[in-house]
């Protein structure tokens, strides 16, 4: 435990940060550190899992909350398995249970519940999947691999070994609630609060399973296939419903949240649902104009650039750009010429490019016409 790092620290925020701030500074570390961005580059890998626990725990407000009075140890379930261990809460009222189960999806902390054993959903869960532009733009399939609490296949759930079953709570009659009478010098006063001998859950189970040490549930890796949409955007988030953390007694699943990265491309930039590229063509297709090749996402079309182009000049292939999100519409490709000057010239093409000044004038010019005219202007003036 003494080696693990302050998870604000691990995530470079304060420990007053917001819940946005956590988020947004977790996103740029996660993509920062992602397997897919890092091949083979353990320490990346390293930082990404520890990036995602601290994440884990600061984006639950039970959890943090609880972090923030224990430290590590009120959200790790392993504390005090080793060398000096034990459970730091006994004797104030806080139970090693609650730690486990709320790491596990949320549900202890001695908070009062009208029914134990009513079906509750699981929570949410995330992933991280990065794809390449072109992938976002035309929509693929991917295999997304991500950890689950799931029930557990041993005990089914109830926490109890095989062949047993976990027995009502005597002691608040399996309601997991107490009711306290107190004399008081206006009468006696009732109140409720939670069972001391099962710890709010209305059971006991005297024989636990092994396989998930009597908590119903497990921690899995899993894998799901996911139809990434045409025109997913750089940090958008993919919703799949049923596919997070197993809920209680019955209860429904929650989703699972895939957070997606979109590596940059050598050419393209998205601007909305538009694509922008620069394309450098030579000295003599921008003053005589040329047939040219450009390059789009749907492949290499034809382009006729007018003659007379400029440097900076913009034109426009319409519909090929990104679809939009869940839509039919198409955005445009707009690209921007860049006049690449020619360079390392031998004495022939100088002498001939000195033949093409002598034989231009200022019709051929009028940037610079227009230039040193107002120039003469704001000297004479």
């Amino acid at each position: 435990m003494a080696d693990k790092r302050d998870y604000y620290e691990v995530l470079g925020v304060s420990k007053g940060a917001s819940d946005d701030e956590i988020k947004k500074a977790y996103r740029k570390l996660a993509k920062q550190y992602h397997p897919d961005l890092n091949p083979g580059n353990q320490e990346a890998e390293a930082k990404f899992k520890e990036v995602n626990e601290a994440y884990e725990v600061l984006s639950d407000s039970d959890k943090r909350a609880r972090y923030d009075q224990f430290g590590h140890a009120g959200v790790d379930p392993n504390f005090g398995g080793g060398a000096g261990g034990g459970n730091p809460f006994q004797g104030a009222g806080f139970d090693f249970t609650d730690i486990f189960d709320s790491f596990f999806g949320g549900f202890g902390g001695g908070s009062r519940r009208a029914n134990p054993n009513a079906p509750r959903r699981g929570s949410d869960t995330q992933a991280n999947l990065v794809i390449s532009f072109e992938e976002a733009a035309k929509g693929c399939q991917k295999s997304v691999t991500y950890h689950q609490i799931e029930t557990c296949a041993d005990c089914h759930g109830t926490g109890a070994a095989a062949g047993t079953s976990p027995k009502s709570c005597p002691n608040c009659g399996g309601t997991g609630q107490v009711r306290i009478s107190q004399r008081t010098p206006f009468g006696v006063v009732q109140s409720t609060q939670t069972c001391d001998r099962c710890n709010g859950s209305g059971k006991l189970i005297e024989t636990p399973c092994k396989t998930c040490d009597g908590k119903g549930r497990v921690r899995r890796q899993k894998t799901v296939e996911v139809t990434v949409p045409a025109g997913i955007d750089d940090e958008q988030i993919l919703n799949v419903g049923g596919k997070g953390n197993a809920g209680a007694n019955g209860g429904p699943n929650g989703d699972l949240h895939i957070y997606v990265s979109v590596r940059p491309h050598p050419i393209f930039e998205r601007r909305g649902n538009d694509v922008w590229c620069e394309m450098p063509i030579t000295f003599t297709q921008a003053a005589l104009g040329a047939d040219v090749v450009v390059p789009t996402l749907d492949g290499k079309v034809s382009y006729h650039v007018h003659e007379g182009t400029q440097p900076g000049d913009v034109f426009k292939l319409k519909g090929k750009g990104i679809q939009s999100l869940h839509g039919r519409s198409r955005g445009d490709q707009f690209v921007q010429v860049t006049v690449e000057v020619p360079k390392n010239l031998n004495k022939r093409q100088k002498e001939l490019l000195s033949e093409l000044d002598s034989a231009s004038d200022d019709k051929n010019y009028q940037k610079r016409k227009s230039f040193f005219s107002k120039l003469k202007d704001l000297f004479e003036d």
